[in-house]
């Protein structure tokens, strides 16, 4: 092997190594700072909006749908503790179609942790709906005059800080 090669392989060894530090040395500080935040806001509220855009015609189905099969069981849940407030509101006028919601759900979790820990209300959903067969006909139903649906995770920003 010539003097050339063995400087090109030298220099993408080197190359490599310093590849592999920044991507260690990058990876732990994110890791620190994911780990900062968690016990920064760990007994902080953690707000989601909630938005659902209905099929033409089919908001105030989708509406009593909701208010029947799904505000009990997030009602249960604040019960619990894990909630602090569930909110929903409407637009009051119209915008452009690729803009339009008609609903937008905002729920005040008790911290962060808790709105991202796989709570399975399926025991809350068997109490309140012993007919299971009606209870979930009528939730396909609600999310079939869905035209789309999305969570959107918010926080607080401060205008008066430096």
């Amino acid at each position: 092997m010539g003097i050339r090669m063995k400087r090109v392989i030298g220099s993408l060894m080197v190359i490599s190594v310093a590849l592999a530090l920044l991507a260690f040395t990058g990876h732990g500080a994110a890791t620190a700072a994911q780990s900062a935040m968690a016990a920064e806001g760990k007994d902080q509220p953690y707000v989601i909006e909630y938005y659902y855009k209905t099929k033409w015609g089919h908001a105030e189905e989708f509406l009593t749908l909701f208010k029947k099969n799904h505000y009990p069981v997030l009602k249960k849940e604040m019960e619990l503790g894990r909630m602090l407030s569930v909110t929903m509101v409407g637009p009051r006028y119209h915008t452009t179609e690729d803009g339009r919601w008609d609903y937008r759900v905002t729920i005040v979790f008790k911290n962060a942790a808790v709105a991202n820990d796989n709570f399975d209300s399926s025991g809350i959903i068997k109490q309140l709906y012993p007919d299971q067969e009606t209870y979930k006909k009528e939730e396909q139903r609600r999310f079939e005059i869905l035209d789309a649906h999305w969570d959107l995770p918010i926080k607080d920003l401060n205008l008066d800080a430096k």
